[in-house]
């Protein structure tokens, strides 16, 4: 579609018509022992990209981010590290520049804040991508404990990716679900997806 934004990864893109607007916010969910890291690395290949650590330190992003088999970018890489992650967090989007990435890894630490504070900073961190035309996307991981505010991420965010990594035989088998997209043309299907090299579509399967 006319004014879509590239993800840089291909089957993402034809799944979305030709990408996602700018402006939008996607909440990526999966199990912090899956490989979903390396779709983020992939999206800074797309565009300029504002990395924001709150858990792994800026060298160990670097690093993964160097050593990534796929096609990768160079991206700005910020650490938060202060007693106010979401004033913190909050400094970085406000300067973050035009038609840029946004990617937050992860959500977890800023979604035990304050529900008021976070509701507040998810309504700016919107009007800020709106602002500079970028695209923000908030890796949130899953499993047996989830933050309070993962319900308010989740209503917030214009798209919601949910990635799904099950043992399928003697193989894993990686799943990807876009269960909510505000901007119409919402994919349906399942995307079985191949994350070792680069994110592409898993035919290892497929009955020909």
């Amino acid at each position: 579609m006319e004014g879509r934004l590239e993800t840089g990864i291909d089957v993402l893109d034809r799944k979305l018509g030709g990408g996602l607007p700018p402006g939008c916010v996607v909440a990526y969910t999966a199990s912090p022992a899956s490989q979903s890291e390396l779709l983020l690395y992939e999206l800074t290949a797309a565009r300029g990209t504002l990395y924001l650590t709150t858990e792994r330190s800026e060298s160990a992003i670097e690093q993964a981010i160097d050593n990534s088999p796929s096609s990768v970018g160079n991206p700005t890489i910020r650490h938060i590290t202060s007693d106010d992650p979401l004033e913190e967090a909050t400094q970085f989007v406000n300067a973050l520049p035009d038609g840029a990435n946004l990617i937050v890894d992860t959500m977890d630490v800023l979604e035990r804040s304050d529900a008021g504070e976070y509701i507040t900073f998810l309504n700016e961190l919107k009007d800020r991508m709106l602002e500079t035309d970028s695209i923000a996307v908030l890796h949130c991981l899953s499993g047996e404990s989830v933050p309070e505010n993962r319900a308010r991420t989740n209503h917030a965010v214009d798209a919601v990716f949910d990635l799904r990594t099950q043992i399928a035989g003697t193989e894993l088998e990686n799943h990807l679900t876009i269960p909510k997209f505000r901007h119409g043309n919402q994919p349906t299907d399942t995307i079985k997806l191949e994350l070792t090299e680069e994110v592409a579509i898993d035919t290892s399967r497929d009955i020909a």
